[in-house]
């Protein structure tokens, strides 16, 4: 964003514009559904953000709401918009601690902002401490006062916004857990900031959205039919580990998949026959087997792990997997498998670098295989990613999904009770079917994540693993209008 707000300054848009855009676009949303005349506090901190905090204590001023502006220190010198926002509010603000003398109905946060390097401590934590225990309804300026923009780690304590306004886009610090809990409703404000300044940034990371990832979203066309929709194969446990599989098999075909074949274990044919209607089964022996069925090339894309357990046996079915030509899902026990030995895993990966390969950890597996997460799950993620030469997805309330080429997603639309046995095969044959269909590998992994969230809020809380595949035609059919297939004329 620094440098952003230069390249926006050096085309000709002058920093106090952009502070006092920024200070507007605050007070909008403070003085939204505030009682004329309220009393409002801005806690301002020493730089831009404070900065913003005075344009915003002005305007609201203007309006006519009662401001106190409360300060620890004037702006830094070097904060020269600040210093003049400052100016322009032509008040000495009241000490920090004395935020609250006036019982304000609203807080404006604008003491740090999204570039926070150090933790919050001292006075400025005794009054987030109280702001947050005050009942009032709070209004962060960036983001909430205590985030790291950049991680979403709280340093040290952090304001509890119910609304936050950001401006020209928002920040990872806004998508990824715990700072996503501490922003509230983000609202992104533009503020002049030109979108071509994205292409000179090199933006890597992106909201999982549809508008990421939605121009290859693959839909049923007129003149299509079930083989041209891919063939997806997903490989069973033994007889007592079966459901894991079905339930990818099920997320696969509820995905687009134009058709789904259960491999199976001998000891486990009966039982898996005896749950499968849309989905076919085929008998396999060992890794043997599964390259004797992936061998018809019409079958592109396997799924490999869920309930497989953790042996040798298991890591023979993946090598085989990455070996076949098919775009292969890599999940659960298929990674554990090689938590002794993950360098093989990605040497496997890495010998066929034109298949497309996804792995999928939870936060447990991922440590399994990659070792303790290092700087913010973008980070771990992302060199994951280039460690394994696989796209990643990291799971969780605000999963990540990466690619080896550094391009990462957030997705924050995951609700909590996606929490549940099953869940995770599910999102494994989501990615699968979207492969299938030939989605690039990137765009399926986000997409099959933000598919999964969508399914488990039209599905509801209590939901269970078996029900997010059925909520799919709902997901589909509540798509933004520019992807779904065009009508048939009359």
């Amino acid at each position: 964003m620094a440098e952003a707000d230069r390249l926006t300054i050096s085309a000709g848009t002058p920093g106090r514009v952009l502070m006092q855009r920024a200070g507007i676009a605050v007070a909008d949303v403070a003085a939204r559904g505030t009682p004329p005349g309220a009393s409002v506090a801005v806690l301002c901190g020493p730089g831009n953000n404070g900065g913003d905090g005075y344009v915003a204590a002005k305007v609201l001023r203007e309006r006519g709401f009662r401001v106190t502006v409360a300060a620890a220190a004037p702006p830094q010198a070097r904060a020269s918009d600040a210093v003049a926002a400052a100016d322009d509010w032509g008040r000495a603000p009241v000490p920090l601690a004395a935020w609250s003398e006036d019982r304000p109905a609203v807080v404006v946060d604008a003491l740090y902002g999204a570039g926070l390097s150090r933790d919050v401590a001292g006075e400025e934590a005794e009054v987030i401490d109280a702001v947050n225990a005050s009942g009032c309804r709070v209004v962060a300026a960036d983001i909430a006062s205590g985030v790291d923009g950049a991680t979403g780690a709280v340093r040290g304590i952090a304001v509890k916004a119910h609304e936050t306004v950001t401006f020209f886009r928002r920040k990872p610090g806004h998508l990824l857990m715990p700072g996503r809990l501490q922003c509230g409703r983000v609202r992104v404000a533009d503020i002049g900031i030109s979108p071509a300044v994205i292409e000179a940034l090199a933006i890597r990371d992106f909201a999982n959205e549809p508008d990421l990832w939605g121009v290859s979203l693959p839909l049923p066309q007129p003149d299509g039919h079930k083989y041209s929709r891919g063939h997806a194969v997903v490989v069973s446990g033994g007889l007592a580990r079966t459901g894991a599989a079905r339930l990818a098999a099920r997320g696969a075909l509820r995905a687009g998949a134009g058709l789904v074949t259960v491999a199976s274990p001998p000891e486990a044919l009966a039982v898996n026959a005896a749950h499968l209607t849309a989905i076919m089964l085929e008998r396999m022996e060992g890794a043997d087997g599964l390259a004797a069925i992936l061998a018809d090339r019409r079958k592109n894309a396997v799924c490999i792990g869920p309930a497989l357990g953790t042996g040798e046996a298991t890591r023979a079915l993946v090598a085989e997997a990455l070996a076949s030509g098919a775009a292969t899902v890599i999940d659960a026990d298929g990674l554990t498998a090689f938590q002794a030995d993950a360098e093989a895993l990605f040497a496997g990966i890495h010998a066929w670098p034109d298949r497309p390969v996804v792995l999928t950890p939870h936060g447990g597996e991922f440590a399994r295989l990659f070792g303790p997460a290092k700087g913010s799950k973008l980070d771990a993620a992302r060199l994951a990613a280039a460690r394994s030469g696989a796209v990643v997805i990291l799971k969780g309330p605000d999963t990540v999904v990466a690619s080896p080429d550094g391009k990462a997603s957030i997705a924050a639309n995951a609700p909590p009770w996606l929490a549940t046995a099953g869940s995770g095969d599910v999102l494994a044959g989501f990615v699968t079917g979207l492969l299938a269909q030939g989605m690039p590998a990137f765009e399926a992994a986000s997409a099959a994540v933000w598919l999964h969230g969508e399914a488990g809020r039209a599905a509801g809380i209590g939901l269970i693993a078996e029900d997010l595949p059925e909520a799919m035609p709902r997901v589909f059919a509540s798509l933004p209008e520019r992807f779904a297939p065009a009508d048939e004329p009359d």
